[in-house]
């Protein structure tokens, strides 16, 4: 056995607060020093490094060790964080920094934890008064005129993991963060856990626990983003909070905005960390959405609506007779398109500032790119992530294809699941006034802007360096077509290209206005290629894309051998 792991695993031991994760540090501790070479192996791969502190922040397993998240990390966390705060800050006041948690195992202890030491290092502290969605949290940053806020979540990875995102105010506006900050804040923390055990960092309960009036003032903000026009009497809707905190506030949105309550999934509407009827509580996971469409059915609704369990991602479903079960769910790029393209009439009709734009992530449709030529608006693509797309200039609304929307910047610097279910339900109910559905105005934009479709493969893996190797192979060997379609170029992003940071992509042109983008996930253990295909028309747009998901999943399962 390695003795350098040994003596840090009980130097990780001798500081950790947490009854659970200490007698579950010190079982392994005992079986690695018996003998046992499995809990050797999981002892090195817990002390393998530490955690990174990386896409938002940190996310990652629940559990002992310095590679996993528990209140040991998130202490050192908290105190890297605040000295990188106050070294930042000026003389006539300390920092300020409000805390988020949602219903994740550990969330309120966490956050509870990182209260205390912020306020024992001095910072003015305001924790959420309860578990709450993390646009909540986007929100109070500005709201506030916070210098930074952290919202405890792993938003919606699976049951055992947590994380802690951060946001900076000033400048950066309620953002998540980006570089330099990340870099800067990871060597705080790295000081920290190099020179003090966490049992020394000075705590303080002297923080404060936000009004209630804050969370008011989100409803109101929120319910003003689409009221309730004519026809929104008799929509009938669905919702689920999957198993997360979405329920308590877009309840109360809706209410406000004027809309009808939806029905809810009963089994699905109250915050439980363990998400007992999915298997990811994602929902573009295959059936994470099964019981919202049983309810539809049983109910007639017109339209299913899903938030993710922080709620800052959206899914729509909508019937659909060539769908089995008669429903489908929606792809973040038809959701996305469609409020862009209402985005866009909006500004439109109140004659937009020069600079005003739309932005989507690189990976997410081109579609949005006609919508903003349409409408003469400028378009940003950015790298993936909101903490990209909320930083383009003149933004008037933001989207990325994994269920994210940005539609209300000047409130919420954020994806945010409540304020974009009020403009579905907006379009919805503007729809049903003039006799039309979802369904129809897809047709419409369809007509419009030309046939965008889209679709992802997505390849999980156990040993993250699959992944790497797969990256290796295309950039070595990349396809000269795919199916019956050529490849006409490849772009390799790692250079930094169009004016975008480096980052691990690679861009297949492809003839025929279409194209394959291959990245790894920022979040999970997933390689992702993201296919965009325009064609004459819907049906040829369908029928382009199947082939060349088929190439697709053929080309990666070749190179992951």
């Amino acid at each position: 056995m390695d003795d350098d792991v040994l003596e840090r695993a009980q130097a990780w031991l001798a500081q950790d607060p947490d009854g659970q994760t200490r007698a579950e540090l010190r079982t392994l501790i005992d079986q690695a020093s018996s003998g046992d070479a499995d809990a050797q192996a999981d002892l090195a791969d817990r002390f393998d490094g530490r955690l990174v502190f990386g896409t938002a922040g940190l996310r990652g397993r629940l559990g002992a060790g310095s590679t996993r998240m528990n209140r040991v990390l998130v202490a050192q966390a908290a105190a890297g964080l605040a000295s990188y705060l106050n070294e930042e800050g000026g003389p006539d006041a300390p920092p300020t920094v409000v805390i988020g948690y949602d219903g994740r195992r550990n969330s309120q202890v966490f956050a509870t934890d990182s209260a205390e030491l912020f306020a024992g290092a001095g910072l003015r502290t305001i924790l959420l008064p309860r578990l709450l969605p993390t646009p909540v949290l986007a929100f109070a940053v500005r709201h506030l005129g916070a210098d930074a806020g952290v919202m405890v979540t792993a938003s919606h990875n699976p049951p055992d993991d947590n994380g802690y995102k951060v946001y900076l105010g000033g400048e950066d506006q309620g953002s998540q963060i980006v570089a330099p900050a990340d870099a800067e804040i990871a060597a705080h923390i790295q000081r920290v856990a190099d020179e003090q055990p966490v049992s020394e960092l000075p705590r303080s309960t002297g923080y404060e626990v936000a009004a209630e009036a804050l969370f008011d003032d989100y409803v109101g903000a929120t319910a003003a983003v689409g009221p309730a026009p004519d026809g929104a009497e008799g929509l009938r809707w669905v919702y689920t909070a999957m198993h997360g905190v979405g329920w308590e506030t877009a309840s109360r949105v809706v209410e406000a905005a004027g809309y009808p309550q939806p029905v809810t999934v009963p089994a699905q509407i109250e915050p439980d960390g363990a998400f007992p009827t999915v298997a990811f509580p994602n929902p573009e996971e295959p059936g994470a959405m099964d019981l919202a469409f049983e309810t539809a059915r049983e109910a007639d609704a017109d339209l299913v609506i899903a938030n993710d369990p922080d709620a800052d991602r959206l899914a729509v479903g909508i019937p659909s007779s060539d769908a089995e079960g008669g429903w489908r769910r929606l792809g973040g790029n038809e959701v996305g398109l469609l409020l862009g393209w209402r985005a866009a009439r909006a500004a439109a009709a109140v004659d937009a500032a020069a600079g005003a734009s739309l932005a989507c992530s690189i990976v997410s449709s081109p579609g949005l790119r006609a919508v903003a030529e349409h409408y003469g608006l400028a378009f940003h693509a950015t790298l993936t992530g909101f903490k990209w797309i909320s930083r383009s200039p003149g933004l008037l609304y933001g989207f990325e294809e994994a269920l994210g929307y940005l539609v209300d910047p000047d409130v919420v610097r954020d994806k945010d699941g409540i304020s974009a279910a009020v403009a579905v339900l907006h379009l919805a109910a503007e729809a049903r006034a003039e006799g039309s559905t979802l369904a129809e105005l897809l047709e419409e934009f369809d007509e419009t802007f030309g046939a965008f479709v889209s679709d992802q493969v997505s390849l999980r893996v156990d040993d993250l360096s699959v992944i790497g190797k797969i990256m290796a192979g295309l950039r070595a060997d990349p396809p000269f077509r795919l199916g019956t379609v050529e490849v006409e170029g490849v772009d390799d992003f790692a250079a930094g290209l169009e004016g975008l940071p480096p980052t691990d992509m690679l861009r297949l042109r492809l003839t025929g206005a279409g194209r394959v983008l291959v990245r790894p996930s920022g979040t999970e253990p997933k390689l992702k290629a993201y296919l965009d295909v325009q064609g004459d028309d819907a049906a040829d747009a369908a029928s382009r894309l199947a082939a060349l998901r088929d190439a697709v999943s053929a080309l990666l399962d070749a190179h992951a051998r």
